[in-house]
């Protein structure tokens, strides 16, 4: 029986198709993209610039529309979703971290954090928050604002925001881009025990083919289209497939 038949996949894709533009211009970014995502594995997506990694992340997630095929979290179609349910199903069951950080210029770093649970009207977990900032190091900036904080420091904001309520799936959109190579390293550490340790489900986007070594799986695309996938890759190997793509 397959995974989609025993319900253990988080996220799911059948023949998703994504389109932009009409006539000459028009340009496919995904083309009948089939794909699932198992709970509690680590998935790295890479491929070449325009293969259509973010637009597969952005359809998945929710926060972009598709032409036709079909995508879920867990049981729960997403295309027949309202916006108000969508903005529900984001709140309480995916985590965001994008390159833009997305944060509030007005709050502390503490209140970005804590924003989500609190929307939610969920109990935040001060054990599991106090655990997830001293791993991002930034125990001691959690009283200032946005724009008293480096470039890094609001990433590492945005991704404590993200894992705080423990949110079945985790998107992240180059989390590392923007932190040291030993910060880097412990925020892709903590995604990873986040997967093994606690089931959830981490997509991220990344170029990096180090920072892809972390993940469960690397699945490829090229030109709108799954071009292979590698399971406990070397960054090596990662970045010969990624050759053969023409990365």
């Amino acid at each position: 029986m397959s995974d989609v038949e025993q319900g253990r996949y988080a996220v799911r894709a059948l023949d998703l198709t994504k389109t932009y533009g009409s006539g000459e211009t028009q340009v496919t970014a995904l083309d009948r993209v089939g794909v699932t995502f198992r709970r509690g594995e680590f998935t790295a997506i890479m491929g070449p610039s325009g293969s259509g990694k973010s637009t597969l992340m952005h359809c998945l997630a929710g926060l972009d529309t598709f032409d036709s095929g079909s995508a879920a979290i867990g049981e729960q179609e997403l295309s027949g979703l309202r916006d108000r349910e969508l903005t529900v199903l984001r709140r309480e069951r995916i985590g965001f971290v994008f390159q833009a950080f997305n944060l509030v210029p007005t709050l502390t770093a503490e209140q970005n954090i804590l924003l989500p649970v609190e929307l939610a009207g969920a109990r935040v977990d001060r054990a599991w928050m106090s655990s997830i900032v001293d791993v991002l190091g930034i125990s001691e900036r959690l009283r200032h604002k946005p724009s008293e904080l480096s470039g890094g420091q609001q990433q590492r904001v945005a991704i404590a925001r993200a894992l705080l309520s423990r949110p079945e799936v985790v998107f992240a959109d180059e989390p590392t881009g923007n932190l040291d190579s030993r910060s880097g390293a412990e925020v892709l550490a903590l995604l990873r025990r986040s997967a093994r340790e606690m089931g959830q489900t981490i997509i991220m986007v990344t170029h990096d083919p180090l920072a892809a070594s972390y993940a469960d799986r690397v699945l490829l695309l090229a030109d709108g289209r799954i071009a292979g996938e590698l399971s406990d890759a070397e960054p090596d190997e990662i970045l010969a497939a990624l050759g053969r793509l023409g990365a």
